[in-house]
């Protein structure tokens, strides 16, 4: 059945005391507004508009969608006169599904219930909540049919010890929109026009007005403060941790644990604490990524073990590779099988073939790194002249000494030894030593300085 989704984000967010639109804030490393729009997707409507405000135009340049259509309310006055500004820009669909900006967790599954069925009817979806306050009531007669929708503000005493609430997300008869909006009032509490008031008009048209309960609570959450925000993000992420341990992940700690993008696990994944996975990471089968870690945009082979502190990002790691602690693996950086970056070394925009090590304290960056490669401690790739970046091209079988400064662009050739502090600014042959000219004196009369005593006053 042909669909709109019209998602209201206009409103301020007075309690977030940000300058920033409530809806971009962001849960899981993404804006609000950006969790609603690919749920909505989901649905494959015909049309989805976006309905902004505070903020000004902050919202569509954040989202930056050309599929979207954005209208802007101004002045905002209630959900009622948003969904209004969006009528002209709706599609031929027979529903139209409103969401809001700020409720980012409600589930496809459910929404796909929420629009089933026939499209002469209003289908609102409802929740239970320990503690109702702040939302609106849901008020149904003897018979369980809903009778109204009463705003907590407007409610009496007895309606708000009501447990069940309207979330605001709700299906509607595309044709009869214009017709019921243009009948809203604003004689209420807030002076606003409330989309609920539909509700009434409805039944006064005798349209059936029917409900769907949220199989969970949570997904239907708002946001409206920085606590209500930071304990969406713990539910968010709790979710996540679960359905990767029911594939077989194994998580210490589920609480300490965050995704703020699309992690996909194969088979016996190990992660510590205090792991981040940002944009798009594919973990192999029986990876183990040590606490502490950061990994975006990476695809780690299997068998790899990534030890804790390490920083991967942009990257591409082989299988049975082992990685830290405290690495730095920077964008463009191509790891083979079985290779080794041990502590505080940091790869960027590299390549590195199988079964090559820099084990301790090196910097290699631009640089193309052949087979059964050794990069001794302290070594460095100097491949920035002031302007330009350069290429240092280290080939198979190639033994690297400790402090030794290749400078860029050099290539090292097969099999060359190159001596402990040496600095290479030559292409080499393959094959042989490769050092600098060293003198080393001793002066057996030299005396060490002593600090002289302070005179006493």
């Amino acid at each position: 059945m042909p669909l709109n989704v019209v998602i209201l984000a206009a409103g301020q967010g007075k309690r977030m005391f940000s300058q920033r639109p409530k809806v971009l804030h962001p849960l899981a490393g993404r804006p609000l507004l950006a969790h609603v729009i690919e749920t909505a997707r989901g649905l494959r409507p015909e049309r989805i508009c976006v309905v902004y405000g505070h903020g000004g135009e902050q919202v569509p340049q954040a989202i930056k969608d050309a599929a979207i259509i954005f209208v802007k309310q101004e002045p905002q006055l209630g959900t009622g006169h948003a969904l209004s500004q969006a009528l002209p820009y709706l599609g031929t669909g027979d529903n139209t599904l409103v969401l809001y900006g700020d409720v980012p967790l409600v589930r496809a599954q459910t929404l796909n219930t929420l629009v089933a069925g026939e499209a002469r009817r209003v289908v609102v979806l409802t929740a239970e909540l320990d503690d109702p306050s702040g939302y609106g009531r849901v008020v149904r007669d003897k018979a369980g049919r809903i009778t109204a929708i009463v705003e907590d503000k407007d409610a009496s005493a007895l309606q708000r010890k009501i447990r069940e609430v309207n979330t605001g997300i709700m299906v509607l008869p595309t044709v009869r929109l214009g017709g019921w909006l243009s009948k809203l009032k604003n004689q209420n509490a807030q002076g606003e026009y409330y989309l609920t008031d539909v509700i009434l008009l409805a039944l006064a048209d005798r349209t059936e007005v029917d409900a769907v309960k949220a199989g969970d609570a949570w997904e239907t959450l708002g946001v409206n403060s920085r606590t209500q925000l930071a304990r969406l993000e713990r539910t968010f992420q709790r979710q996540c941790a679960n359905r990767l341990l029911d594939q077989g992940v194994t998580l210490v700690d589920p609480l300490r644990f965050d995704v703020r993008g699309d992690l996909d696990c194969a088979s016996d994944v190990y992660i510590d604490v205090n792991c981040v996975f940002e944009g798009k990471v594919r973990l192999g089968a029986g990876v183990e990524i040590g606490a502490n870690c950061v990994l975006r945009n990476v695809e780690v082979g299997a068998g790899t073990r990534i030890e804790p502190f390490t920083h991967i990002d942009g990257a591409t790691i082989g299988t049975h590779c082992r990685i830290g602690p405290f690495a730095r693996i920077r964008p463009g950086t191509r790891l083979a099988e079985e290779v080794h970056i041990g502590n505080f070394v940091e790869v960027k925009a590299s390549e590195i073939a199988a079964q090559s090590k820099a084990n301790h304290l090196a910097y290699i960056g631009d640089s193309s790194v052949g087979r059964n490669v050794n990069i001794g401690a302290g070594t460095i790739t100097c491949n920035y002249d002031g302007a330009n970046k350069h290429r240092t091209i280290i080939e198979d079988d190639v033994q690297i000494g400790s402090d030794v400064q290749l400078v860029a662009p050099v290539t090292l050739a097969k099999g060359v030894t190159v001596g402990a502090g040496t600095t290479v600014w030559k292409n080499t042959p393959s094959g042989g030593l490769v050092i600098n000219a060293k003198t080393q004196e001793h002066r057996p009369r030299w005396k060490r300085p002593k600090k002289q005593a302070r005179r006493k006053e």
